[in-house]
């Protein structure tokens, strides 16, 4: 589970920014919102309000490219890092980014710690608490060499040929994790870091991702369910009862390895298979709709946005409630009605026990209803003077501006909260 996230220089973040998953002192809808976990009381959800362009999805971008960094290294030292620093500033284009994440393993917490350019890792930490704070390896790099160090802590026994190996593997723009990716060596402590960002954290859902294709998959390959989906896609009153998956092997069009093959720098042993195969698979979905006791079937192009987005959440849905992930989401609200909106946070609410869910949002009716909602899992970004992104909390007002009696919702639009667009009037005169 992830404890706490800081971001600095990344996107529109400028300054040192902390999303945090810690539970405050509150005990309201305890039951259903905390998990107690490493001696932690860590929250299930955190909802990001603010304004367009106010840095919502840069935190969980953030999040992101934390993860593709570390699971993903560059293949060349030459290779730059895809990132952005913030620009609206004359020093920070120039300044290195930081990225921490504190996080828990097995019962453990890990704190990790990155800080690099576009053009190389200048710093990485990573310690471990069990339970008191001890250092698993500190890194620097030698920028003007372009060689990296590796220092591990005291109570880390390694020997020097496994310190060797693990810095020749471990590039200038790669992360020591990265690079551990790339050796054959045992290292427990890396191995529980690796897995956690693998299996733990779930890449990022844009409201453009493709999930019906990857719900499917994980059907077909029975890591999913088909009755399971179903069953969530009935409680949506969507009268779904079945879903009809069916492979078929197509002629491959005229000019498609062509277009493969100009597409990829290197060959690659999947269109050579293809060119031997003469035939590509596609995958037709129909879902079975059961009207006054008749079924009736639908293909999946034919259904709905939201029915389509929905199938897709499903899939989602079960794999937080019978496996520990988290997952990030972006418009958590696109394309589903306010009240399936709701059903299916509070599904994930009631129905999962270890898996975390972290969205950015513009559905203002739950800050209406405290009855399910908890004030720390709500956060706003705004926009400061200058651009830059600022993060916080619902919890950090203090009772001058929310009491317990409070209509969160009014005191969101009327502007106490900010996170708001500051918008203009009506009037607009064109030349």
């Amino acid at each position: 589970m992830i404890i706490n996230f800081k971001i600095q220089n990344f996107g529109s973040v400028k300054d040192e920014q902390i999303l945090s998953f810690e539970a405050d002192k509150a005990t309201h809808l305890e039951n259903h919102y905390i998990i107690n976990s490493g001696g932690y009381r860590l929250l299930k959800l955190g909802l990001i309000y603010g304004a367009n362009a106010s840095g919502k999805t840069t935190i969980l971008k953030a999040l992101e490219f934390l993860r593709d960094l570390v699971l993903d290294p560059e293949e060349k030292k030459t290779d730059k890092l895809k990132f952005s620093p913030f620009l609206f500033d004359d020093e920070t284009p120039n300044k290195s980014t930081i990225l921490a994440i504190e996080f828990i393993q097995n019962d453990v917490k890990y704190d990790y710690e990155v800080e690099f350019s576009k053009l190389s890792i200048i710093r990485e930490q990573l310690d471990h608490y069990k339970p008191t704070k001890a250092n698993i390896f500190k890194r620097t790099t030698d920028l003007e060499n372009q060689f990296t160090e590796i220092k591990f802590g005291s109570k880390i026994k390694k020997d020097k040929t496994f310190k060797k190996t693990l810095e020749s593997n471990t590039l200038w723009n790669n992360t020591v994790l990265g690079g551990f990716l790339k050796t054959n060596i045992d290292f427990y402590e890396l191995n529980e870091t690796i897995n956690w960002f693998s299996k733990y954290l779930k890449p990022l859902v844009y409201t453009r991702t493709e999930l019906e294709g990857y719900v499917t998959s994980k059907i077909d390959n029975d890591e999913l369910s088909k009755q399971d989906i179903v069953r969530i896609l009935q409680k949506a009153d969507l009268h779904i009862s079945d879903i009809l998956i069916e492979e078929e092997e197509q002629e491959i069009p005229p000019g498609f390895i062509d277009f493969l093959e100009k597409q990829l720098e290197e060959s690659d042993d999947r269109v050579e298979k293809l060119k031997k195969k003469g035939k590509i698979s596609s995958v037709n979905i129909d879902f079975v709709h059961t009207v006054k006791g008749k079924d009736y079937t639908l293909p999946i192009d034919m259904e709905s946005l939201g029915t389509r987005r929905y199938y897709g959440f499903a899939g989602l849905l079960a794999l937080l409630i019978k496996n520990n992930h988290i997952i990030p989401i972006d418009e958590l609200e696109a394309s589903l009605h306010p009240d399936l909106y709701l059903h299916f946070i509070l599904s994930f609410l009631i129905n999962s026990e270890n898996s975390q869910l972290l969205a950015t949002t513009h559905n203002r009716e739950i800050l209406g209803n405290k009855d399910v909602f908890r004030n720390d899992v709500i956060w706003f970004t705004d926009k400061c003077e200058n651009c830059s992104t600022e993060l916080y909390s619902l919890a950090d007002f203090d009772t001058s501006v929310v009491r317990d009696t409070t209509n969160v919702l009014n005191a969101y639009k009327s502007g106490k909260l900010n996170g708001k667009p500051n918008l203009g009037d009506f009037y607009i005169e064109l030349d």
